[in-house]
């Protein structure tokens, strides 16, 4: 079973050209707190970004309770002759491989986009199946309005490279894998050969993202998953990223960085997302934590997860509930916003910075606060209670 990109709910199916790019981020900014937490930030990534107060903090000695006046914070694009001071998230020189980005509708996409932003050389791995129709697309121009970036320019891939990531190395693929005519024309897109040619094209990856997930029976309850469909699941979208870090990590600089994508399904109970699918986000967490350790002690390179809430990108649309799920995290997250691809691909880049440079084994939620509830507050049990509700 092919492993595809992954979707909006980190599900995928057997269906080609799925693509996920289930974790995506783009609107990277930081906020400073003080000893009183109200902090108000806008951000924008741009070619070489910064985040920087432009309001001085502001402390009045006098009163007996030191007070912090409101910070505003933003990116700011530096610009020639004027420099720019502040904290910077600066990939420059830096050059990532976002394996799973398919179109530029999902988590993948944004992630590359925010990377580009901050200056990073952008390469990718495309499922198999559906490489001839991303390049297509790319090449007629049918994604540059998707490509631009805040600076106004559009984002560059140095490279596409055909990926399936089920498969380690071409001893593994089964005959009618290999006479399948969707993979006619492409060679060198198991695991291992795509970390060889990229170590051939360009010696050195600085920043590795999983954006991959595939679950063959992803709409049936647990009780009716088979073991073929569990096991599928668990190897397209777990053991996939223990596989491209086997093979990557000795082509990834000291100081580098990995990103996964999860999803709260890993830890709750999530009625439709089935066929193992809840399982193999369970299995992804608990391996960034060995793997953190084990990439950290052997390579110095930093492993986190990103836990993504609902978008409605290709792939989570062919699922079937995205819509339900996304109304649900409208009505019951703290924040009454619908999460945006780019704001995961902001978190996206500044795990992958100099900032993050302590952060590792760690699980990121960025779902608007969904993960910490503990009920549904649109329920009509809590109908009495005055809870405060943003119009949308």
């Amino acid at each position: 079973m092919a492993a595809c990109t992954a979707s909006g709910l980190h599900m995928a199916t057997t269906r080609p050209f799925m693509s996920n790019s289930h974790h995506q981020l783009s609107k990277a900014g930081a906020a400073i707190f003080g000893s009183n937490s109200k902090v108000s930030s806008w951000v924008r990534l741009t070619s070489s970004s910064y985040i920087s107060s432009v309001t001085p903090l502001n402390r009045a000695f006098s009163s007996p309770s030191m007070r912090i006046a409101k910070v505003v914070t933003k990116a700011m694009a530096e610009s020639s002759g004027n420099p720019v001071s502040g904290l910077p998230i600066n990939l420059k020189g830096k050059r990532a491989f976002i394996a799973g980005v398919a179109d530029d509708n999902g988590y993948g996409w944004a992630i590359a986009k925010s990377l580009a932003a901050a200056g990073a050389e952008i390469l990718v791995g495309t499922w198999v199946p559906a490489l001839n129709i991303f390049e297509t697309s790319l090449r007629r121009g049918k994604f540059d309005e998707s490509r631009v970036l805040p600076d106004g320019s559009l984002m560059e891939i140095t490279k596409i490279y055909p990926l399936d990531a089920v498969y380690d190395s071409l001893e593994d693929v089964p005959e009618d894998v290999k006479a399948n005519k969707r993979y006619a024309g492409s060679s060198k897109w198991t695991v291992k050969e795509v970390a060889e040619s990229v170590k051939e094209d360009f010696g050195n990856i600085d920043i590795l993202v999983h954006s991959l997930a595939n679950g063959p029976e992803v709409t049936k309850p647990l009780l009716e998953t088979s073991r073929n469909g569990y096991l599928a699941a668990l190897s397209a979208s777990s053991y996939s990223y223990v596989s491209l870090l086997k093979h990557f990590l000795p082509i990834i600089n000291p100081g580098g960085s990995s990103i996964s994508l999860t999803y709260i399904a890993s830890e709750r109970i999530i009625p439709g997302y089935g066929g193992g699918m809840s399982s193999a986000k369970a299995a992804l967490e608990s391996d960034t934590r060995v793997l953190a350790f084990e990439a950290g002690r052997k390579y110095k390179v930093r492993v986190n997860a990103i836990s993504a809430g609902p978008l409605r990108s290709r792939a989570a649309k062919a699922i079937g509930f995205i819509d339900m799920m996304i109304d649900y995290s409208l009505e019951n997250a703290p924040l009454q916003k619908e999460l945006s691809a780019e704001e995961v691909g902001n978190t996206a880049a500044f795990l992958a910075s100099s900032l993050a440079s302590a952060i590792t084994g760690a699980i990121i939620y960025v779902d608007n606060g969904l993960n910490a509830m503990g009920v549904g507050v649109d329920s009509p049990i809590f109908e009495k209670l005055d809870i405060p509700k943003t119009k949308h």
